[in-house]
């Protein structure tokens, strides 16, 4: 591993990920990077050799870590990255807020972003993924974003600049978000509230909340604009297809397709990252029999194969 820069914050060679994903799953990465702030994650990246590869990680919700582990730096923001402000109807979060904080924050200051209340991820993710519930995406309420360029500069982009589609947006290559600012319409506090109260029993009563999983497995095989809102050319559900052709419930190793809602892989427990892969690969493949549909993923899977590790 190449020699890395001094830094004020935590740099820990070797680490584990698994705990830090919601599936527990994964191999180690070569470093993992904890900055102390926006300045220690500046000062880095500028000095960090350009070979050296970057992953900004956050809350692990919506990942899979292949077993053979991380070749890169992993950097993970921490409490330095998830403050949130409130002036006038812009909401301005840290890239490590959690989406279900900045939604309760925002209904307080009588602010509707309660569309993020049931996503289980951070602000930074949710600008990645063009998070999304309820009809109502990241692309719709965003005014702009904070990043740190791999060359160690802060800049500040446009939603423009992100070419936001369906769970997805652009960002520069190595790019860490950490920031972002957010223009909600206005609410009533105690009705947002309450509807977030019944977003949560809906989303209870419908997904497997208590097993291990990282939300929804695979994009739903639909039309979609370019700010990520659906087209009425199809209507089809990817955990429809999947039940069509005859998976949910399947299982490899400790990984299951969850009964409860067919576009949930869980670990059922001593699941590995490939027994997770490898069943969402086979459902792609049945459905593609029956449907003649290619699911594509929504997790983000990253490094290697255990038997690909050099």
């Amino acid at each position: 591993m190449h020699p890395l820069p001094p830094v004020r914050g935590i740099l820990t060679p070797d680490r584990a990920l698994a705990d830090l994903t919601w599936l527990r799953v994964g191999g180690p990465a070569d470093w993992l990077f904890q900055p102390a702030d926006v300045q220690d994650l500046c000062d880095f990246l500028a000095v960090l050799p350009q070979q050296v590869q970057v992953f900004p990680m956050g809350v692990g919700s919506n990942l899979i870590v292949r077993d053979g582990g991380v070749r890169a730096v992993v950097i993970r923001l921490g409490r330095g990255f998830n403050g949130i402000e409130i002036a006038g109807d812009l909401v301005t979060a840290g890239a490590a807020a959690l989406d279900a904080h900045v939604a309760r924050k925002a209904a307080d200051a009588g602010l509707d972003l309660t569309f993020l209340r049931t996503i289980p991820g951070s602000i930074g993710g949710a600008v990645c993924m063009n998070a999304g519930c309820y009809g109502q995406y990241t692309a719709d309420v965003m005014q702009s974003v904070q990043i740190v360029t791999r060359a160690g500069v802060r800049q500040t982009l446009t939603a423009a600049d992100l070419n936001f589609a369906y769970r997805q947006s652009t960002l520069p290559d190595g790019a860490v978000i950490i920031g972002a600012t957010l223009r909600a319409p206005n609410g009533n506090p105690q009705e947002l509230h309450d509807k977030m109260t019944d977003q949560i029993a809906k989303r209870d009563a419908t997904q497997p909340t208590r097993d291990r999983s990282a939300g929804s497995t695979f994009r739903n095989p639909a039309g979609f604009s370019s700010t990520g809102r659906v087209d009425d050319v199809h209507d089809l559900k990817a955990w429809r297809v999947i039940e069509d052709a005859g998976m949910k419930g399947a299982t490899r190793g400790g990984a299951q397709m969850s009964l409860m809602h067919a576009n949930f892989l869980i670990n059922k427990g001593g699941a590995t990252a490939a027994d997770l892969e490898d069943l969402g690969e086979e459902v792609r493949n049945r459905v593609f029999q029956h449907k003649g549909l290619t699911l594509e993923w929504e997790i983000k899977r990253v490094g290697v194969r255990l038997a690909d590790k050099q």
